[in-house]
């Protein structure tokens, strides 16, 4: 084929002749296009009303699963993952599914066990799921091996990824250059990959990098290629065309609703671009339109509080400087905000580079993109002049280990000492495939959740989020009540409050009463803020109530007379309760129990392990600040908890 993309003299029509090298495209809206924009928060109730719509577009496949959704559906969504696949698979019937698998990391964080892979691959194969798209954040493929082999045997696509990421401002230098690239490739194919996906998963990809990385990898292997690639930097579109001319067959975009910002770019602009020419998509862009008119009119109101309209610009050039991923820096300022700490945002970006090079310059996608983001964050908030890596996160620590993979080039030494210091694996790395040291997981997994999990597939999910995963089968079989916070909200609800807001800045929201009482001198004026819009109230208290200033939980060490203990609430501020003699344990961040490993009662010594404490989906080891008893744990597992939290006290 000519490098040139051939332009026929055409108008547009339904009936259109197909072109000779038609682009396929893979439709990503309902999972990496609202994974991107708002947080995976899509209902499998809003994907309804557009499933058999997209079905008739002729999508080469409609990506519904993985990477985020199964985590985020049933801990903030109450909805069972099973069950979506099932649903949308009743409504699209001609279209393959895809999914995001993470290797041997499944859908979680770590690497889980042969026992759990083996299952999951089954299940998620008999549930529906066509596409496996695989890839490995650390592009070794050894964590391949297992997944591998259930798709294989489930008779399904098995599709490669190769994580794009660069050392250099574009494509070269001595790590990932044409020829890392074509390698991996080549050594996916003689894996059985049924075609290869390069996976931009920041945007960093350059048009004039595209082709001849195409180029070079149609030369490589014979399966189809496949272009994944974010739009956060603005570069995509252009990398699509450039693609294109180099012969790629199958790119990734999303409807117009779903796109731009930190997802992908649109399919309709793709589709008028390559009109009559001999990579004509063959779209009926008429159809394309009337799903948009659904994501805008039914769907995306729902969301639009979780969208970030802080920045007028849709695209995030930085992205190029510290190839942080959309998703990854959303996470980070978000942590930040609720650390009270968000001024630190130019310290982090500058130390990001410096822990993922310490690291082993490891691609920047989940779960590594998280592992350095947090161990970034910890090392600008508690690392001092004399000590860097002051607080390392498990996961830093397994990966020192190479329970993830072997990195593209070397671990710091002296780094990998120090996480392996005591760690209960063994203070030697190791060099073979990371599953080959973990135990079966599944029996483990059934003897601890009993009864509670009905099937394979509860068991599954409970396999590998223990913590939210109870907790859902608690909801799922009514044997807890599930939150305000995950129940959806109706397009009557949302047009409810923006006609609240709407009567608010017009200053009618209340009407005068004649029998208005007058103001006293306990009035009090409060700031309140509904969706960034901010209103000045002044509340007058009646009866007989007084109020309390609240208290801000002391620094560790030996208590004061006055010294605050935590109310057990749910992410709320600590409480002033009693006064306590003893040195305070304090969530240095907001985050999830885990789990304790001491109980009340029990004799420690400092240094030892009490809480291990989850942010942003990385665990944080808190041990014991001096030698004592425990005492005073007022948090469970599954607790949130505000940063100063007392989660013990050592007496």
């Amino acid at each position: 084929m000519s490098d040139q993309v051939k332009m026929t003299p055409l108008n547009y029509s339904e009936d259109r002749p197909k072109a000779k090298n038609p682009v396929k495209i893979m439709d990503l809206s309902l999972r990496d296009g609202h994974q991107s924009l708002f947080a995976t928060r899509g209902r499998t109730e809003d994907m309804i009303p557009v499933a058999e719509l997209m079905d008739e577009v002729g999508f080469w496949a409609i990506e519904t699963w993985g990477g985020a959704t199964f985590d985020t559906m049933h801990r903030f969504l109450n909805e069972d993952p099973w069950e979506r696949l099932r649903t949308l698979k009743r409504y699209i019937k001609k279209t393959p599914f895809s999914m995001l698998l993470r290797a041997q990391n499944l859908v979680g964080y770590r690497n889980y066990a042969d026992d759990l892979a083996y299952a999951f691959v089954d299940r998620a194969a008999a549930n529906g799921m066509d596409v496996f798209r695989t890839f490995d954040a650390l592009n070794d493929y050894r964590n391949f091996e297992t997944v591998v082999k259930g798709i294989k045997k489930a008779g399904k696509h098995f599709q490669g990824c190769i994580c794009y990421t660069l050392t250099e401002p574009r494509l070269g230098g001595e790590v990932y250059n044409l020829d890392y690239y074509t390698d991996r490739a080549k050594t996916l194919e003689d894996m059985g990959a049924d075609s290869v996906c390069v996976k931009d998963m920041a945007g960093l990809m350059a048009p004039y990098d595209a082709y001849p990385l195409i180029k070079a990898l149609k030369k490589a292997v014979r399966v189809p290629i496949h272009l994944h690639s974010h739009f956060t930097s603005g570069m995509s579109p252009m990398t699509h065309l450039k693609a294109i001319e180099a012969g790629v067959d199958i790119i990734d975009t999303c409807m117009t609703p779903y796109a731009y910002r930190t997802s992908h770019a649109a399919v309709e602009p793709l589709v008028m671009a390559l009109l009559g020419t001999n990579r004509d998509t063959g779209f009926d862009i008429k159809k394309l339109a009337v799903i948009n008119e659904i994501f805008e009119r039914e769907v995306m109101p729902k969301y639009k509080h979780l969208l970030d309209d802080s920045k007028v610009s849709i695209i995030d050039i930085n992205v190029l400087l510290h190839q942080t991923p959309g998703g990854m820096l959303s996470n980070l300022v978000n942590q930040l905000r609720e650390m009270d700490a968000l001024d630190k945002i130019g310290e982090v970006y500058k130390e990001l580079p410096r822990v993922r090079k310490d690291l082993g310059q490891i691609p920047l996608v989940t779960p590594t993109s998280q592992i350095v983001g947090v161990q970034t964050v910890n090392n600008v908030l508690h690392d001092t002049p004399d000590e860097r890596y002051k607080m390392i996160t498990g996961q830093v620590k397994d990966l020192c280990y190479g329970l993830y993979g072997k990195t593209a080039v070397p671990i710091n030494a002296e780094l990998q000492k120090k996480a392996l210091k005591g760690y209960p694996r063994g203070e030697e790395p190791i060099t073979c495939r990371p599953a080959e040291v973990l135990e079966p997981e599944l029996e483990k997994a059934k003897s601890e959740i009993g009864d509670l999990a009905v099937d394979l597939d509860d068991l599954i999910l409970y396999a590998q989020f223990p913590v939210t995963g109870k907790k859902f089968l608690e909801w799922k079989y009514g044997k807890a009540e599930p939150p305000a916070s995950v129940k959806p909200i109706s397009l009557e609800e949302v047009k409810k409050k923006d006609e609240i807001i709407k009567k608010a800045k017009a200053g009618k929201l209340i009407e005068p009463k004649p029998d208005t009482p007058a103001k006293t001198a306990a009035v009090r004026t409060f700031n309140v803020f509904v969706d960034n819009e901010y209103f000045n109230v002044e509340v007058d208290a009646t009866g007989d109530v007084q109020a309390v200033p609240a208290s801000r939980p002391a620094a560790a060490g030996p208590a004061p007379a006055q010294t605050a203990v935590a109310a057990p609430a749910q992410a709320a501020a600590p409480q002033p309760v009693a006064p306590v003699d003893g040195t305070l344990l304090l969530a240095p961040m907001p985050g999830m129990i885990i789990k304790y490993e001491k109980k009340a009662g029990d004799v420690v010594k400092k240094g030892d392990p009490l809480v291990v404490l989850e942010a942003m989906k990385m665990e944080n080891a808190l041990v014991a600040p001096c030698d004592g008893t425990v005492q005073g744990i007022k948090f469970a597992s599954g607790d949130s908890v505000a940063k100063g939290a007392v989660l013990c006290i050592i007496s």
